[in-house]
């Protein structure tokens, strides 16, 4: 720390000593000042702790004129260091490499220490992908709004948020988190697992023009990451007890209704029921391991019979999943035979 620094963090410490000493836990360091990466316009990023409402009294954001540089203090309290182990986004550097200039006592350091812990047991074992699997369904709702945006600006800041979200997935998918600042971003992502020509497709957001470049560009990143982080999530294996009973609610649910729509000659009914069984095997795929079905492919509104005959086909694909596993559809003969099983 220079002086400046050393004078914000004494001003800190004497406030706390003054109007609230029971709730300030700590004081620490982070960003540049830590790693170095400093220059002559530099802030100073703390993480002051606190355990009561009454700190954020500590709070305040200034602008020292002789110094040209602003500064913004606040205040972190546990229930937000604790969102930060859990690891939701991959900024998380003032929680894990901290140093630490001022503690109340050693219950703060263990208290810490344990929260730290947390985050590097997400970072190393299979939870993270539980997170990469959220911030996947936020991306696809970023990119519905984009779809709607009115103006370039407004495209932007989706694109920007797609931006954000998108490195969390990566750095996070790699077990690590960004522990420098912005400008060393794609630094940081030197040498990791990341989607192909992942830079690349950033950077042309960035530089895109016009509202086609910017959609264009913004569909391929999304797109990319997207099946980046599908194809390596983990899946478990299919199981009799996770397909049991699919297959027949599938017949049940849509099978007698393709044949019906083409004999109305409903196109509709046609298209929506078979997207619905698409519905229904990417949500079992998204659990299990069970090949790709791809029915919409081929879907055609002017050939009713031949979407029925899709339907049929992946059913029955489907249905081999089922005798991989040892397992058949359950069928009974007549309603007799059925009330005779489910009720002995």
């Amino acid at each position: 720390m220079n002086a400046i620094h050393q004078k914000i963090v004494d001003a800190v410490l004497e406030k706390a000593k003054c109007e609230c000493p029971e709730a300030l836990d700590m004081i620490g360091i982070y960003g540049s000042v830590c790693t170095g990466d400093v220059h002559e316009r530099s802030d100073l990023d703390l993480l002051i702790l606190i355990n009561d409402p009454k700190g954020y009294a500590l709070t305040k954001a200034f602008i020292l004129e002789d110094a040209g540089i602003g500064y913004d203090i606040y205040c972190t309290s546990w229930e937000m260091l604790e969102e930060d182990a859990n690891c939701g986004h991959a900024h998380i550097s003032k929680l894990m490499d901290c140093e630490v200039v001022y503690v109340r006592d050693e219950s703060v350091t263990e208290r810490l220490e344990s929260l730290k812990n947390q985050a590097r047991e997400v970072l190393s074992a299979d939870k993270r992908f539980e997170v990469i699997a959220g911030i996947r369904e936020e991306l696809c709702k970023i990119y519905g709004h984009a779809f709607v945006a009115e103006t370039i600006g407004q495209l932007r800041n989706w694109a920007a948020y797609m931006i954000t979200r998108s490195l969390d997935a990566v750095m996070l998918w790699n077990g690590a988190y960004f522990k420098r600042g912005v400008k060393r971003t794609f630094e940081e992502l030197d040498g990791l697992d990341i989607p192909d020509d992942f830079e690349t497709n950033v950077m042309k957001i960035v530089q895109a023009k016009n509202f086609i470049e910017l959609g264009i560009s913004m569909g391929t990143l999304f797109k990319s990451v997207m099946r980046f982080t599908e194809r390596r999530t983990r899946k478990d294996a299919p199981t009799k007890e996770r397909l049991a009973g699919t297959y027949e609610e599938m017949f049940s649910n849509w099978k007698n209704k393709m044949p019906e729509a083409v004999e109305r000659g409903d196109a509709f009914a046609s298209f929506m029921n078979l997207a619905s069984l698409q519905f229904m095997l990417d949500e079992i795929r998204a659990e299990s391991a069970i090949p790709r079905f791809q029915v919409m492919e081929e879907f055609d509104a002017g050939d009713l019979a031949k979407n029925a005959k899709i339907f049929d086909d992946a059913l029955e694909d489907y249905r081999q999943e089922y005798v991989k596993l040892g397992m058949e559809p359950v069928r009974y003969a007549s309603v007799d035979e059925f009330v005779k099983a489910y009720l002995k």
